[in-house]
């Protein structure tokens, strides 16, 4: 397994852990559940953030800029509903 690989592997196992802390926090029953799980949550986002800035320096993981059309045409459908 190369690096490529191996940051790819890390990005989405952070994605995934940022989806369970997501609902942990949205689900979570008292106070200090919820900002255990939002702390954790704001923790995993920062690391994910990380991981990702490291793979777009290394031009692992390149993004693409949004036709200004298609933002319109997202802006309208929503702004509608």
């Amino acid at each position: 397994m190369d690096d490529k690989n191996l940051m790819e592997e890390l990005l989405l196992l952070e994605k995934g852990v940022c989806d369970l802390f997501m609902h942990g926090t949205i689900e979570s029953s008292t106070n200090n559940v919820h900002q255990a799980f939002g702390s954790a949550l704001n923790d995993a986002l920062c690391m994910q953030d990380s991981i990702y800035g490291k793979m777009s320096q290394k031009g692992w993981y390149k993004t693409e800029p949004a036709e200004q059309t298609k933002v319109d045409t997202l802006k309208a459908k929503f702004a509608a509903q």
